[in-house]
């Protein structure tokens, strides 16, 4: 992670262009990346894309591939190809597809960074129980993320739950995405495990993914500034790199 970049990736979870472009444009490339998912993804494609990276923003490709080791390996290609900042893929998809992600990108000029989904934050130890998994869930992304490392990935999206863990197990340079921020008053919605952003910073991650904080507040840019400064306070007192 570069010093001075920004750690808030905006989640533009919206089901228009037009929605879409009324969110982002009160936000600050200088003070985030944008992440974009499936549902503009489906409708709109890469010219979306590419609209929103000609105003200078970084794009989070949040498509969470996960398929046999080529169609995943061709599709992270695809992506690269455009210039997207970040891609993300399932872990759960196995060495020989991480690793032959890995290995493709290695053909493009330009390489998006890699991170590798473990456990979705709208999952609790309930679900793993219904699914017929008895490991709890921290034990699991550990092993998640090692096998991410060893693949060749350049880090992984978990929980700010599990960041201390595998911060200590993983090192300063494995990246660590963390999805599930809410602030301190806000409810939970669709997602179990949320930690407000200080606490992530505070925990180790390098990322942050807001969404419904920001875009959906009175005013999207000061909330965007708000937060900046209150993790920049965190990182600095922390000793880690504000951004």
């Amino acid at each position: 992670m570069k010093q001075n970049e920004p750690k808030i990736i905006v989640a533009i979870d919206a089901n228009t262009r037009e929605e879409a472009y009324t969110q982002v444009q009160q936000l600050d490339p200088k003070l985030c990346h944008l992440k974009i998912g499936n549902v503009l993804f489906t409708r709109y494609g890469f010219p979306f894309i590419e609209e929103l990276m000609k105003k200078n923003y970084k794009i989070f490709l949040d498509l969470k591939f996960h398929d046999i080791p080529k169609i995943v390996a061709d599709s992270c290609r695809n992506a690269a190809l455009l210039g997207v900042w970040m891609i993300d893929v399932h872990v759960f998809g196995g060495r020989i597809m991480l690793e032959t992600v890995i290995d493709i990108l290695h053909t493009v000029r330009i390489k998006p960074l890699v991170v590798g989904i473990t456990i979705l934050t709208s999952l609790d130890t309930e679900d793993f129980k219904s699914l017929g998994i008895n490991n709890n869930i921290s034990s699991v992304v550990s092993c998640m993320a090692e096998l991410a490392k060893e693949s060749g990935l350049n880090g992984v999206v978990c929980s700010a739950n599990e960041v201390s863990l595998l911060r200590k197990q993983q090192g300063k340079e494995f990246l660590l995405v963390t999805p599930g921020i809410r602030l301190s008053f806000e409810k939970k919605i669709d997602q179990k495990r949320t930690v407000t952003p200080e606490d992530a910073i505070k925990a180790g991650s390098d990322y942050l993914v807001i969404g419904r904080s920001i875009v959906q507040s009175l005013n999207p840019g000061e909330a965007l500034q708000k937060i900046t400064s209150s993790i920049s306070i965190v990182a600095t007192t922390t000793n880690i790199t504000p951004a």
